[in-house]
């Protein structure tokens, strides 16, 4: 099934933002493998910011990190959490980094005294970075455009990706364009003009969409359907619905209940695809629909009213669900409003308390409340990066007599247990990939090993001693305090391979507490759940049988 060059299917949307591209997108990828083709997934962000990684989770949502330490966007989280697909820094590109390249050249005279224009030069970028090497035998490499058609920062990336669909071979790219139906309650009809209207924008640019993926709350009729492949231009056939799925992971199904693998297919003249075997995405729509009980879940955090600031931690939780067989019922605290909450009124009913990472001190005397409360009333706790920080100063002040402990982010105590990685890690190897930003100091970005102490729950829960995970972090659990925190209760069981770095903590002789310095939650995936949140939601359901 495999040919020399990959294909491209280029996902566009329109009418309004959030129609859901980036699930869409992943699915078909989940979809395409499910018949036994190779694929790699990509984002095109039109935004300005080099990348992500100063934007406001209030702005974006979370940051999603690659193995090989870019901040990208959260679908990426998409992507990898449906395929299966490591991400890297060549699979998100935004406008600012296009932009800061091509400033780079000119200064430098890589142009030669040419004009720099929008077409050729940034063009031209776009294409390079669609075309760059996808891997070894992929067929397919899907490639979504963020934003809506008609945003004027997007302009540049449509008119690059229609000089590939007339570049490319005829049967090499699929235009696939996401759109929103609105039924109006008041009319009792669902409207076919926005579509329409969408359609036409994008054939303005000079792009005719060869299959419309069709958002809606209801079913779409026949005549509903004729009438969008009529007045836009595509097969009866390509007009596919996308109805609202009780769960992300059911959309594959859906989809594929719909037919859009095969009309992509179709549209490709490929006539001798496999059956899709989808029997995994079935076990896991299964086990959602048909749970073992319930456990429920605090998350004490920065940014709870934007629930996409912790996108990939809600669906490690699931995935934890699916591994014990039960529905994770979230309770999103705000930490700072937590700070003079009744913790045991507004606790009660929890399972288990987690606390995830964050910058800056506002809320941090909250999240310390929440790792006390779980500690002295033995309710399983994860720590995530700040969260981990938290149980260390909160051990310091509590168990080993240091009132002052804190942490340099927010300012000097005297007794700072957590400080920026440069103030003791001078020279050592682990820096060698960091990420210098205007905002001071250094970020630790990507995947970093890990040695476990042997006999720890922790090295329990991942069944080794070796480990390597991502890191987005500038602070670090200062080394010098560990001999005696260790005496006071708190156990360093995951270090850096050459000891400088504490990576892991737990406590013994509690139900479950951990604390670690990486963000597991970033390769976790519904089909291989993460050993720490399988262990976590695990620990939280016989808590939920024991009250």
């Amino acid at each position: 099934m495999a040919q020399t060059q990959p294909r491209y299917i280029f996902i566009t949307g329109g009418v309004v933002s959030s129609l859901g591209k980036g699930l869409a997108s992943a699915a078909l990828g989940a979809l395409l493998q499910a018949r036994g083709y190779k694929v790699r997934l990509r984002k095109l962000d039109p935004y300005l910011n080099v990348d992500p990684g100063t934007m406001s989770p209030y702005q974006h949502g979370e940051v999603y990190v690659t193995d090989d330490g870019a901040e990208t966007d959260l679908d990426l989280g998409h992507y990898e959490r449906f395929t299966g697909v490591s991400a890297a820094q060549s699979d998100n590109i935004t406008t600012g980094r296009i932009y800061s390249d091509i400033i780079t050249k000119e200064r430098r005279g890589d142009y030669l005294g040419a004009t720099v224009q929008v077409i050729p030069h940034v063009t031209n970028e776009i294409k390079n970075f669609v075309l760059s090497d996808a891997g070894e035998g992929v067929d397919f490499v899907l490639c979504e455009v963020g934003g809506t058609v008609g945003d004027i920062e997007g302009l540049p990336f449509f008119e690059a990706l229609r000089q590939l669909g007339q570049e490319l071979e005829r049967d090499q790219t699929c235009f696939l364009h996401v759109t929103l139906l609105p039924y109006i309650k008041a009319a009792g009809e669902m409207k076919t003009k926005p579509t329409q209207h969408s359609v036409k924008e994008l054939r303005s640019i000079g792009i005719q969409p060869d299959i419309l993926l069709c958002r809606a709350d209801r079913a779409v009729s026949e005549g509903d359907r004729r009438k969008i492949a009529r007045f836009c231009n595509v097969r009866e056939s390509a007009v596919i619905q996308g109805l609202d799925a009780a769960s992300i992971y059911d959309v594959p199904l859906a989809y594929h209940a719909e037919g859009l693998d095969r009309e992509v297919l179709a549209h490709f003249r490929i006539d001798d695809y496999a059956e899709a075997d989808l029997s995994r995405w079935e076990g896991i729509s299964e086990a959602l629909r048909n749970p073992d009980g319930e456990v429920n879940i605090a998350v004490v955090g920065k940014y709870t009213v934007l629930p996409d600031a912790y996108k990939s931690i809600t669906e490690a939780l699931v995935h934890g669900g699916i591994a014990n067989q039960v529905k994770v019922k979230i309770k999103w605290l705000e930490a700072e409003e937590f700070e003079n909450a009744d913790a045991a009124e507004v606790l009660k009913g929890m399972h288990g308390i987690l606390v995830p990472g964050g910058f800056g001190e506002r809320g941090t005397e909250g999240k310390i409340k929440a790792v006390e409360f779980a500690r002295t009333r033995e309710l399983p706790y994860f720590g995530i990066c700040l969260g981990m920080q938290m149980a260390v100063i909160e051990a310091a002040r509590n168990l080993a007599g240091m009132d002052a402990a804190s942490s340099s982010e927010f300012g000097e105590s005297g007794q700072n247990v957590v400080g920026l990685m440069t103030e003791w890690t001078k020279g050592n190897e682990r820096l060698e990939r960091t990420k210098d930003t205007d905002l001071g100091g250094t970020m630790r970005l990507g995947a970093y090993p890990a040695t476990l102490t042997k006999g720890s729950l922790v090295a329990e829960q991942y069944g080794t001693t070796e480990i390597t995970e991502r890191h987005r972090h500038r602070y670090e659990v200062n080394v010098d305090y560990k001999d005696q925190l260790e005496a006071a209760g708190l156990t360093f069981s995951g270090m850096s391979p050459d000891g400088v770095l504490p990576e892991i903590v737990e406590i013994k002789n509690h139900p479950w507490f951990i604390g670690v310095q990486y963000h597991p939650e970033l390769k976790s995936r519904p089909f291989e759940p993460h050993p720490l949140f399988k262990g976590f939601v695990g620990a939280a359901k016989t808590q939920s049988r024991l009250v």
